[in-house]
C-alpha cells in the first residue's frame, strides 16, 4: 500500500493543482479539469468545497496560492526502503539498467529473505548478460510488434532457428522462469527463455501465412476443495489467473473447475498437488492419471 493510488490521489491532485497555481491563477473550470483527471468522480464536490472555504489555506479565492515554489512529494524512508529491497531483486535488471540513488538506504528486505514454497531450484539464470540481452530485445519486439529470429536450443539440446512474433511474455513462480508466448513456434505456444541462445530483429515485412499461430490446446481440470485450514481462498488465490468456476456442493466441500492450456499440464498437476488432502482431482480421466503417476513416481524416489 505504499504507492497506493487510493492513498495518494488526493495528494497528486493538489500538487497538480498549486504547480499550475504558482505561475498563474487556476479558474474553476481548470480546478474541475485536474480534479477529474487525477482524482475519484466524487472528489469533484469535496476538493473544490476544500479550496473554496480555505479549509486547507493552500488556494485563494481568486485561484492563486500563497506558496512560493512548486510543491515536491519526496519519498518516506518507508517508500525509499521498499524500493531499494525491489532494486535488490535481480530480475529487476532485465527490464532496464536503473539508478535508484539509494546507495545509503537499507533495504526493507532481501531476496533471501522470501521464500516460495515447493518452487524449482533450476529457475532463469537472471545475471547472466546473454539471457539479459535476450529479455529485453524480446520485450522491445513486444513493444513495436515486430518479429524476431530466435536461435534456441531444443529438448534435444540442438540448436534450432525459427521465427517468431512475439506477444507477451510470462513468468512461472512455481519454475522460477520467464516464457515467451508468440505466433510463429513451431511446437506449441511457449518458449522458455532460458533456451533461447540469441534473437536478432527480423527485419523485413512477413506475411501472416509465415507467422501462423499454433492454435491453443485448452484442457480443464475438475478437483474438489474441502475448505479446512482456508484451502478454498488459498486455491482460488493460487489459480487466480486461470479462467474458473466454483461451486459449493454441501458443508466445506466445493467442486471447482479450472481451465487451462496442454503446456501448462505438468504445472497444474504439482499444483494440484501442492494442497494435499485438500484437494481431490475428479476428471478428466487423463488428469487423474496424471496425478497418479506422478505420485508414483514421488514414492519410488522415496519423496
Amino acid at each position: 500500500m505504499l504507492f497506493s493510488e487510493l492513498y495518494s490521489a488526493y495528494y497528486n491532485t493538489v500538487a497538480a493543482v498549486l504547480t499550475e497555481a504558482v505561475s498563474h491563477p487556476v479558474s474553476k473550470e481548470r480546478l474541475t479539469e485536474l480534479i477529474e483527471k487525477y482524482a475519484f468522480g466524487e472528489s469533484i464536490v469535496a476538493i473544490p468545497e476544500a479550496f473554496r472555504e480555505e479549509r486547507w489555506q493552500l488556494l485563494k479565492a481568486d485561484g492563486t496560492t500563497p506558496l512560493k515554489k512548486v510543491p515536491s512529494m519526496p519519498l518516506t524512508l518507508l517508500q525509499k526502503r521498499w524500493l531499494k529491497a525491489v532494486s535488490c531483486d535481480p530480475r529487476i535488471r532485465l527490464f532496464g539498467d536503473f539508478d535508484f540513488g539509494l546507495e545509503d538506504v537499507e533495504p526493507l528486505f532481501l531476496p533471501s529473505d522470501v521464500v516460495v514454497f515447493d518452487q524449482y531450484s533450476d529457475g532463469d539464470n537472471y545475471t547472466d548478460t546473454d539471457y539479459i540481452a535476450n529479455f529485453r530485445m524480446i520485450l522491445e519486439a513486444i513493444r513495436r510488434k515486430e518479429a524476431l529470429i530466435i536461435h534456441m536450443r531444443n529438448r534435444k539440446d540442438d540448436v534450432v532457428c525459427q521465427t517468431v512474433l512475439p506477444e507477451y511474455l510470462e513468468y512461472s513462480e512455481k519454475d522460477d522462469k520467464f516464457r515467451l508466448i508468440g505466433s510463429g513456434i513451431r511446437f506449441g505456444t511457449t518458449i522458455n527463455l532460458g533456451r533461447i541462445v540469441s534473437c536478432r530483429p527480423y527485419g523485413k515485412p512477413f506475411s501472416g501465412t509465415e507467422l501462423k499461430r499454433t492454435p491453443a490446446r485448452p484442457r480443464h481440470v475438475v478437483f474438489e476443495v474441502t475448505d479446512q485450514r482456508n484451502a478454498l481462498e488459498r486455491v482460488l488465490l493460487h489459480f487466480a489467473h486461470f479462467e474458473k468456476t466454483a461451486e459449493r456442493v454441501e458443508g466445506e466441500r466445493y467442486i471447482v473447475t479450472v481451465h487451462y492450456d496442454k503446456e501448462d499440464e505438468t504445472e497444474m498437476v504439482i499444483r494440484l498437488l501442492s494442497f494435499g488432502p485438500m484437494v481431490k482431482v475428479m476428471e478428466p480421466a487423463t488428469f487423474v492419471d496424471l496425478i497418479k503417476q506422478r505420485l508414483s513416481e514421488q514414492k519410488s524416489c522415496g519423496l
